[in-house]
C-alpha cells in the first residue's frame, strides 16, 4: 500500500452503555457506572489500543422523563474529556457544547485550554440544541426556530475562531531579563459587534496548539448542510442505506465550492453500529438479544417526540398515521431525523413497533449484525464508493462491542490496508490529515481592524 494512499478514520461515539436503548438492561453492561470516569478511562484507553482517530461525547442540557427508561445523564463533557486527555497520549478528544445555550468566550476559552492540556487532540461539535426540555432550563421560553439558531450559530463559530486568533502563535515573549512576558502588539481584541454577540476580547489563553480545535457538525436538515459545507471539518451523519449515504456525501462535498473550499477539507463519518460475533448466526443471536430487552413504551414516546404526535393511540403493529403527522418542514429541530424515519417506514412497510425495534440499536444510522469480516465489507463498500470517509462507531454496547471492534474489525481493516497500524501524528489534526490553520490565515483579518492590546 502506498503512504499517501486514502485510509479510513474511526471515531468512537461513547455514550453510557452502548448505543442500542436497552444496551443498560444487558447483563455485561454497567449502568451504574455511567458517572464513574474510570468507566471512560478504560473505554478511551480501549479505543487508543485500536488506533481510532478519536472519541465523542455527546451533550444535552435537560433530563427527559424517558429517564424511566434508558440511562439518559451524563458527565459535562469538558470535565470528563480532561480527565481522558490525561489517561490517553494520542486518540483525539471531541466535545458537544452547543451554540443556542452558551456564549462564545466561554466555549472558546474551554477548548482553548482543553486543546492546551491534551497537547492539541480536541474538536468541537457544535450543536444547536433541539426540544424544549433543554430550552425551558434556560428561559421560560420553547426553542428559537430552527432557522434563527443556525444563523446565531453560525455568528457563534466565526467569533470563536475570531477569539482564537486574537493572539499570535508567538505572542509569549517570555524574556525575563527584559521583564517582558508577552508582545503586546500580538494581542489583538476581536471588537465583534454582531446581530446575537458583542465580543472585545482578546481570550485570556494563548492561540490553541492546533490552531483551531477540529470543528465537527452533525444537522442533516438542508440548512444544517450548507452550515457544515461551510465551517465544518467533519460531519457525523445518519444514513441507513448505501445509496442515502453516497446522495449525502455527494450533496455536502458540492455545497462546499461555494465557500472556497475543497472537498478533502471536510470528512463524511456516517454513524455505523456493529453487532458482531465469530460467526453471522451469534451475530444474529445477540441482535435478537437486544431487541428482547427493549421496551414498547420507550419506544413509543421516542418516536412521538420526533413526530410531535402522540402515538400511544394508535395501534402498536398498524403503519405510522402519516395523514396526520407534521410534514418535516414544520418541525422545529430534528428535521433530517425525522425525513429519515419517515423515508424508512415507507420505503420498507414498517408498522410502529417495526421502526421501534428498526431504530432501537443506532436511531437511524446505519446498522449491522456480523461476522468481523462481514463488518469490514461493509465499511470498506460505503468507503470505496463514495459514501464515507470513515464512520463515527456506535457500539451497541459497551464495553463489550467495543472490546469486540478492537479486537476483532481492527485488525482485518488493517489487513486491507484500510487503517493505520500505527500513529503518524500527535494532533487530531493530524489524525484527520487537516492542516493547522496558521494564524495569518485567519488572524490578520481580525488583527487589521483593531489595534493591538495594550
Amino acid at each position: 500500500m502506498s503512504s499517501t494512499e486514502r485510509q479510513l478514520h474511526l471515531n468512537l461515539f461513547i455514550l453510557n452503555t452502548g448505543h442500542h436503548e436497552a444496551s443498560w438492561r444487558h447483563r455485561d453492561t454497567l449502568p451504574r457506572q455511567a458517572a464513574d470516569v474510570h468507566y471512560y478511562k478504560r473505554l478511551a484507553q480501549t479505543a487508543e489500543r485500536g488506533l481510532l482517530d478519536s472519541l465523542f461525547l455527546s451533550d444535552a442540557y435537560g433530563l427527559p422523563p424517558t429517564i424511566r427508561y434508558k440511562v439518559l445523564q451524563g458527565l459535562e463533557p469538558f470535565t470528563l474529556l480532561s480527565a481522558l486527555a490525561v489517561a490517553t497520549e494520542r486518540i483525539g478528544l471531541i466535545g458537544t457544547a452547543s451554540t443556542t445555550y452558551n456564549e462564545p468566550f466561554h466555549i472558546a476559552r474551554k477548548f482553548a485550554s482543553l486543546d492546551h492540556i491534551s497537547g492539541g487532540r480536541t474538536g468541537w461539535n457544535i450543536v444547536t440544541s433541539t426540544g424544549n426540555t433543554t430550552a425551558f432550563n434556560f428561559r421560560d421560553e420553547g426553542l428559537p426556530r430552527h432557522e434563527e439558531r443556525y444563523e446565531r450559530a453560525d455568528e457563534f463559530v466565526e467569533v470563536v475562531r475570531g477569539l482564537w486568533d486574537s493572539w499570535e502563535d508567538d505572542a509569549l515573549a517570555v524574556d525575563k531579563a527584559a521583564g517582558i512576558y508577552v508582545h503586546p502588539d500580538r494581542l489583538h481584541p476581536l471588537n465583534h459587534k454582531g446581530k446575537f454577540f458583542a465580543v472585545r476580547g482578546p481570550l485570556n489563553i494563548p492561540r490553541p496548539p492546533q490552531g483551531h480545535p477540529l470543528l465537527v457538525q452533525a444537522g442533516a436538515s438542508d440548512t444544517g448542510k450548507e452550515f457544515a459545507a461551510k465551517v465544518a471539518e467533519a460531519v457525523f451523519t445518519a444514513q441507513n442505506t448505501l445509496e442515502d449515504g453516497r446522495l449525502f456525501y455527494a450533496d455536502l462535498k458540492s455545497r462546499m465550492r461555494k465557500y472556497g473550499r475543497q472537498a478533502d477539507q471536510l470528512k463524511v463519518l456516517p454513524g455505523f453500529c456493529a453487532i458482531i460475533g465469530d460467526t453471522e448466526a451469534e451475530a444474529r443471536e445477540r441482535e435478537a438479544e437486544l431487541h428482547g430487552l427493549t421496551q414498547a413504551e420507550y419506544g413509543v414516546y421516542r418516536l412521538s417526540n420526533l413526530f410531535k404526535i402522540d402515538l400511544s393511540v394508535y395501534p402498536l403493529d398498524g403503519p405510522l398515521p402519516y395523514d396526520a403527522l407534521p410534514e418535516t418542514a414544520e418541525i422545529n429541530s430534528q428535521k433530517g431525523r425525522h425525513q429519515l424515519y419517515l423515508d424508512m417506514a415507507r420505503r420498507e412497510g414498517l408498522t410502529i413497533r417495526d421502526l421501534i425495534m428498526r431504530t432501537a440499536s443506532s436511531r437511524g444510522h446505519y446498522a449491522i449484525a456480523g461476522t468481523p469480516l462481514q463488518i469490514a465489507d461493509e465499511m470498506e463498500r460505503w468507503f470505496r464508493t463514495g459514501a464515507a470517509d470513515g464512520f463515527n462507531l456506535m457500539p451497541p454496547y459497551l464495553p463489550g462491542g467495543l472490546d469486540d471492534f478492537v479486537d476483532k474489525v481492527v485488525p482485518e481493516l488493517q489487513n486491507r490496508g484500510l487503517f493505520r497500524t500505527e500513529y503518524t501524528g500527535l494532533t487530531l489534526r493530524d489524525h484527520y490529515g487537516l492542516a493547522r490553520p496558521s494564524w495569518r490565515e485567519y488572524g490578520r483579518e481580525h488583527a487589521s481592524a483593531s489595534r493591538s492590546f495594550t
